[in-house]
């Protein structure tokens, strides 16, 4: 706000003409005054008391009688302890609404001439996105949106894990259980169908071992190779994964066509290729249903054996060292963290090495400043360890580098299980909320004059509103539990509550006749409600701004909830369109559309679309 500026340079020439204090101008603290007080800003005197060793009073009278003559836009000054609460002219609000009104970019910053990569989603071709995948991809894909309205310019993009042992067990699967079948064959969308062997996989996995509890040679390994005083019970759960790599025969089978990967043997490479695309056009047709899409696309087939040249010239650096038996580290205990492996003993990468590989190529590609990484919290250490490591290559991009750290989702009934099928499917999700939005409708009957199309296209917004806004509204960092039922319902802090604030304002404009915008200067005393509306709107910018610095798409949920809010208790306590003076009208038509605008805007930030009616 250029008035808090205005006050901040005042104040700070004060001090320096009649004190000798000089003070950078953000070194004056102005807050938006609290609704249960009189005035529009707050500044805060408390820094100031020791510094001039004067009583807040004194300093709030010194302050008061500055400001007042310079700055016109003042109303009235009233001190309250160490606060000095200034409330602004109607003039000034008046006119902060006029320029909003019509200012198309409100909001919306010019290009800062600075880049940033958002990698986000990044799923395993073994299994369709799910409830986990959704949380990663409306995180990523608003904190892109977000960044681009504050000035910079975007690329999103995204790893795909198209290899490894978990891949290879779904196209084991397929092979020994598939007959041939086809995702076009059995009707089945192509990421359900790979999906659907990777558990298939798992469960026969799961029969074989149980099978294998009972045979002498699991008596025997108990017998050599147990902990003292562990339970037979307790040994099978901890010796599941030991049992894979030296006895299961799956395992053995599936470890055997790994290898055949690596050494580029031409059916597994073709069947390996034919169950990835049956995968992506899977993955594409749940992306195309969010709304969202990629700029640059990476996938860890390609990149699994970068960044060794790097260690080994790091090695030269004496960034890393080499143990005895060949394999390579770095000691990070300087850094409160430990000693990490960065190349195994027998030359090959490790995930860490990959990751250092990938975001060298990826500045090469793109030049950018930052790098953001949304990744669930369970990744936290990795991503301490591999922003340190680059610190120390010294390349060139580590200032700017984030991991969007967030929370895992739950279930009511407990974490979701990809091995054992018990997950929330992303597209099952999808056609839940819109069935949900196109059930309360045809409930209230409101649609039944348009077509059928025009009906499926507002379901489709209202459901999909809903779920991106319960996901997007709770900070990142907090874990969350999603109850399908809550995520759907329309009252509250949900999206179609937002969404029917700007159906609402929709309405009034068609119904809108004999208007004339020149008088809205004219409507000299604006209500209390009326200019605390305007107020949260003219934050709106700010929030933007804050959202982008935190990396942090609730900032910008939780101030369209409000404004939307207070748009509602507006329109059931204030005429609109039969208000008291056509100056009146005026002006509540401009507010009107200005929220509508700006809750637009808000929501598109989120992903999210407005529907035409509810």
């Amino acid at each position: 706000m250029e008035i808090i500026e205005k006050i901040q340079n005042q104040v700070t020439e004060l001090l320096k003409d009649q004190f000798e204090l000089e003070l950078l101008s953000n070194q004056v603290v102005i807050n938006k005054t609290r609704r249960d007080v009189a005035g529009d800003l707050t500044l805060v005197m408390f820094p100031f008391v020791k510094q001039l060793k004067k009583s807040p009073q004194e300093i709030g009278d010194i302050f008061s009688q500055r400001l007042s003559t310079t700055i016109s836009e003042i109303k009235a000054i009233e001190i309250a302890g160490g606060f000095l609460n200034i409330s602004l002219s109607d003039e000034y609000w008046n006119k902060v609404l006029k320029d909003l009104y019509h200012n198309p970019s409100f909001g919306t910053f010019p290009k800062n001439g600075k880049k940033i990569l958002v990698e986000f989603s990044s799923p395993n071709t073994n299994k369709p996105l799910h409830l986990g995948h959704i949380r990663n991809i409306l995180l990523g894909w608003s904190t892109s949106k977000i960044s681009e309205a504050a000035g910079y310019k975007v690329i999103k993009t995204q790893i795909i894990n198209d290899r490894g042992i978990a891949i290879c067990k779904s196209m084991l699967a397929w092979q020994l259980f598939g007959e041939g079948k086809t995702p076009d064959s059995s009707n089945i969308k192509g990421d359900h169908f790979v999906g659907s062997f990777y558990v298939a996989f798992e469960t026969h996995f799961k029969n074989e071992y149980n099978d294998w509890q009972n045979s002498a040679e699991a008596k025997n390994i108990f017998e050599s190779e147990s902990k003292e005083n562990e339970s037979y019970e307790a040994f099978l759960k901890r010796f599941k994964n030991e049992y894979f790599n030296r006895f299961s025969a799956l395992g053995n089978q599936a470890k055997t066509m790994l290898q055949a990967w690596e050494n580029d043997d031409p059916d597994i490479k073709a069947l390996w290729k034919q169950m990835n695309s049956w995968v992506y056009d899977g993955f594409n047709t749940t992306y195309e249903a969010l709304g969202v899409n990629f700029d640059a696309l990476y996938y860890e087939s390609d990149t699994y054996k970068l960044g060794k040249d790097i260690i080994e010239n790091g090695l030269q650096d004496e960034v890393f060292y080499k143990k005895e038996d060949g394999s390579v580290w770095i000691d990070l205990e300087s850094k409160k963290l430990d000693h990490k492996l960065v190349l195994r003993s027998d030359g090959t990468s490790v995930y860490m090495t990959q990751d250092i590989g990938t975001a060298q190529l990826r500045y090469k590609d793109h030049g950018v400043d930052s790098m953001i990484y949304v990744v669930a919290d369970e990744q936290d250490y990795h991503f301490k360890v591999l922003f340190e490591i680059l610190k120390e290559l010294k390349e060139p991009y580590t200032d700017g580098l984030h991991h969007l750290s967030y929370g895992m989702v739950d279930l009511p009934t407990g974490k979701m299980k990809s091995r054992e099928g018990t997950v929330v499917d992303a597209d099952d999700l999808i056609k839940e909320v819109i069935d949900e939005a196109r059930t309360g409708a045809s409930d209230r009957g409101v649609l039944e004059s348009i077509s059928i199309e025009e009906r499926e296209d507002i379901y489709r917004k209202i459901g999909l509103g809903a779920l991106k806004f319960f996901i997007l509204k709770v900070n990142p960092k907090k874990r969350m539990i999603f109850d399908p039922k809550d995520s759907v319902d329309m009252q509250g802090q949900t999206g179609p509550y937002i969404q029917n604030a700007v159906v609402r304002i929709e309405s009034i404009l068609r119904k809108l006749s004999d208007w004339d915008e020149s008088l809205y200067f004219s409507y000299s005393s604006p209500l209390q409600i009326e200019k605390d509306l305007v107020k949260s709107l003219n934050e709106y910018p700010s929030e933007v701004l804050k959202a982008a610095e935190d990396k942090d798409p609730s900032i910008i949920a939780s101030f369209a909830y409000e404004l939307a809010k207070d748009f509602h208790k507006f329109y059931h306590d204030v005429r609109i369109l039969k208000a008291e003076s056509h100056s009146a009208k005026a002006y509540r038509v401009v507010l009107c559309t200005s929220i509508k605008n700006t809750l637009t805007k808000a929501m598109d930030l989120l992903g999210i679309e407005m529907p035409e009616r509810m």
